[in-house]
């Protein structure tokens, strides 16, 4: 599938010595949700402002809709719409006034009939003729979605865009997340909601501390990585798992009521038939049973975490040599 934005060894030095950003190769295709995923500073805020414009590289290139973001900055720009963590609007401007005014920033013609359906999709309709100080945290989060879709980009960027906004407008948010997409709008989101990217996201992106650890489709990513978990609710309660099945991925619970059972869910033989077959033969009967299966949020962990380490383990030969 043709990629709407391609990025190609980008990096942010900032004066300070900070590395933001280390040579990041990053293709996100055209119609796609792409939930970018990371800790607190991993570099997801910087990747985005550098995408459209607000932060300078210190090296590589993007390219936005086939325009480069730096040679070709407007055209690039005018592709893309931005909604930022932060709430930065007049506040004294009405909710049709500002959408109206961030339309002609981009050099597009009055179209009342758009920015109107903009307003009604985002339930801001009945707000329009309301200074923005007035509305809430939520609806503030909401005009901001409006002003980055007033000039119709092709590509959204939505910077934890859940951030302040109650569970029913969260909802609609994302019904509207979705109604973009089936009219081929690109759609990026960094969120902190894990269950959101696992429910909205086409393709999942990693990064911690500034490089990209993982992007892969998200079916893909949670067959690949995710485990299942098969939990048998005993009749009896045990005191430890018998010596016999210590070979068995099996863990025994607190109250020596459950067993579980970890196994591969792309292994062609789950092994389940043989542990259910030992148990019986030492007299382990169960009452009933349930399977499980990794979170998103748990593959995140257990991949930033990891890098962590490769981080770690590739620095500490460089540490010894000092060392000595």
């Amino acid at each position: 599938m043709q990629a709407i934005i391609s990025v190609r060894g980008l990096g942010k030095t900032y004066a300070s010595g900070f590395q933001a950003l280390k040579r990041v190769d990053l293709d996100i295709r055209r119609g796609e949700i792409f939930a970018l995923l990371g800790p607190n500073g991993a570099g997801k805020t910087t990747l985005i402002s550098v995408i459209c414009g607000i932060v300078n590289a210190s090296e590589g290139s993007v390219l936005a809709d086939g325009h480069d973001i730096v040679r070709d900055y407007r055209a690039a720009r005018a592709s893309i719409g931005l909604v930022p963590q932060e709430l930065s609007t007049d506040a004294f401007e009405s909710v049709w006034g500002t959408v109206k005014f961030s339309r002609g920033l981009f050099g597009k013609p009055p179209d009342a009939a758009y920015l109107e359906k903009v307003l009604r999709d985002l339930s801001l309709w009945d707000k329009k003729g309301a200074q923005i100080r007035t509305l809430s945290g939520g609806m503030k989060r909401r005009v901001m979605i409006a002003k980055a879709l007033s000039h119709e980009p092709t590509i959204l960027f939505l910077d934890e865009p859940s951030a302040g906004v109650d569970v029913e407008l969260r909802r609609d948010m994302w019904a509207m997340v979705r109604s973009l997409r089936e009219r081929g709008v690109t759609i990026i989101l960094t969120t902190h909601y894990i269950e959101e990217a696992e429910e909205m996201a086409d393709r999942i992106g990693v990064i911690s501390k500034g490089e990209i650890v993982l992007v892969e489709d998200k079916a893909v990513l949670m067959r690949k990585l995710g485990k299942k978990q098969l939990t048998l609710h005993l009749q009896n309660s045990l005191a430890a798992v018998p010596p016999a099945l210590a070979d068995q991925s099996l863990a025994l619970s607190a109250d020596g009521m459950e067993l579980v059972y970890t196994f591969d869910v792309q292994s062609e033989n789950t092994g389940i038939a043989g542990v259910l077959k030992r148990l019986g033969e030492h007299g382990i009967d169960f009452k009933d049973l349930r399977t499980e299966e990794s979170s998103l949020e748990e593959i995140f962990v257990s991949l930033v975490h990891g890098a962590a380490d490769r981080n770690a383990e590739s620095r500490r030969p460089a540490a010894q040599e000092l060392r000595a």
